[in-house]
């Protein structure tokens, strides 16, 4: 089964991430990933991305969580 916080597909999305930030590009991410697991969400963030999708249920918790990690 799919798991996007596989080293393959983190490696692809950290790429992908640089890559639109050296460029000056708006990068953001849609899906589950962020919602499932606070960890990926943590992950992206430390990676530079600028926006990411959420679940309605799991919004507060995370804003929360990444509001600790970014200070």
């Amino acid at each position: 089964s799919f798991d996007e916080r596989d080293a393959a597909v983190k490696k692809l999305l950290s790429m992908a991430i640089q890559t639109c930030n050296s460029k000056g590009k708006y990068v953001g991410i849609c899906g589950q990933g962020p919602s499932d697991h606070v960890d990926f969400a943590e992950w992206l963030m430390a990676q530079g991305i600028q926006t990411m999708s959420l679940n309605p249920d799991t919004l507060i918790e995370t804003w929360n969580t990444l509001a600790k990690v970014a200070k």
